[in-house]
């Protein structure tokens, strides 16, 4: 391999930031001490580089400082979430809701509490994965408890009106709990105009380091700690937390903060570019989700004919993609997301995920409309 593929699988994970990666590698020399002891003038330290890399993750999802619990990632965050929220229920409400688009981190959650005699209901979405506003009103009722909806969809990066879905839940007495990994850096993330209760964040979607990640906490939302140990993170994240780690997201959350919007705009533009691209390539190109409702840089489209997975292998010296979702590919089953679209088998089959990022630039995007050409004249 002359030269390393263009990386266009940012839905997948983020390649972190340089400045990221400096400040990760400071903390691991400067914050060494023991956050939770505060004897001493190391502990003390690391305690405060904690709390301010707190505040700059608050800043981005416009929350307050102490609403914010830090966890290993998103999958974490999503299980003390829902778990937490069940756990603490007194019984009285008994029914959880979501969508069949979920990523698996929510879907495997809803499996094993429904054998806790919770009942789970799945809301409809229409053929570009926008979810059924009706249905779900219908659906929520006085014995619904939480509602779970994620931000922007890890296989079609589809926006989901979130405000609206928060307030049909206060509307009855439900919580509300939003999977937004997928979200900074792309759209704009306020906890108050969302009117989220609960929502969840990984660092390395955002071009920070893997292992770490957040679950913001209303202050409506009673949770049980789904673990238990030492009591860190007002009881519902017991360990040591790790600094650097900490650190890195702090910082990842600060340049989104600063740079989101124009990431984003430029994502845009580029996934402009590339749509066009295809589209002249193949007239008869498939798009799966909304191209209206989506956020920057992500598509989602197949070839007619063509295996997504054989098409894959076949650029896989010029550009990384994938078919979907990384966490799916690990056992080869179709996509869940499409299955629930209602698109037959053949249509999925071919589907292909191509995400860009903060690194992406015009040539990638123009390497990776060759090597589309180079194959699909094959």
């Amino acid at each position: 391999m002359s030269e390393l593929p263009v990386y266009l699988d940012y839905q997948s994970t983020t390649p972190i930031d340089p400045r990221v990666a400096e400040v990760i590698s400071e903390s691991y020399e400067k914050f060494f001490g023991n956050p939770h002891g505060r004897q001493h003038y190391y502990s003390r330290i690391a305690a405060e580089a904690i709390e301010d890399a707190r505040e700059k993750i608050a800043y981005l999802i416009g929350a307050f400082p102490n609403r914010i619990v830090f966890t290993s990632g998103a999958t974490e965050s999503c299980n003390l979430a829902l778990r937490g929220i069940v756990q603490n229920s007194n019984g009285k409400r008994k029914r959880i809701i979501s969508v069949a688009t979920e990523h698996s981190a929510v879907l495997e959650n809803l499996n094993a509490i429904e054998r806790l005699e919770f009942e789970v209901k799945f809301v409809k979405v229409d053929r570009d994965g926008i979810i059924d506003l009706e249905h779900l009103n219908n659906l929520i009722n006085e014995n619904t408890l939480i509602v779970s909806v994620m931000a922007v969809n890890n296989e079609i990066g589809v926006v989901q009106p979130i405000n609206k879905i928060a307030d049909m839940c206060h509307s009855k007495g439900a919580l509300f709990h939003t999977d937004a990994t997928q979200a900074p850096g792309r759209i704009i993330i306020d906890v108050e105009v969302w009117n989220a209760d609960l929502l969840t964040i990984s660092a390395h979607k955002l071009y920070g380091p893997k292992g770490i990640g957040i679950l913001y906490v209303s202050e409506d939302s009673l949770l049980a700690p789904i673990f238990y140990g030492g009591g860190q993170e007002r009881g519902l994240r017991s360990g040591t937390l790790p600094t650097p780690l900490i650190c890195g997201f702090g910082e990842a959350a600060a340049i989104v903060s600063e740079e989101g919007r124009k990431d984003a705009k430029r994502m845009n533009e580029l996934s402009k570019k590339l749509w066009i691209g295809l589209e002249s390539l193949a007239p008869d190109i498939v798009k799966f989700g909304s191209l209206t409702h989506r956020a920057p840089g992500s598509l989602n489209f197949g070839f007619p004919g063509i295996p997504g997975d054989r098409l894959v292998a076949m650029v896989e010296n010029e550009i990384a993609i994938s078919t979907g979702s990384s966490c799916a590919s690990e056992s080869n089953s179709i996509s869940h997301v499409l299955s629930a679209l209602g698109l037959p088998r053949s249509s999925i089959s071919t589907a292909i995920r191509v995400s860009l990022g903060r690194f992406t630039t015009e040539s990638e995007i123009n390497k990776a409309l060759l090597a589309f050409k180079t194959i699909l004249a094959k």
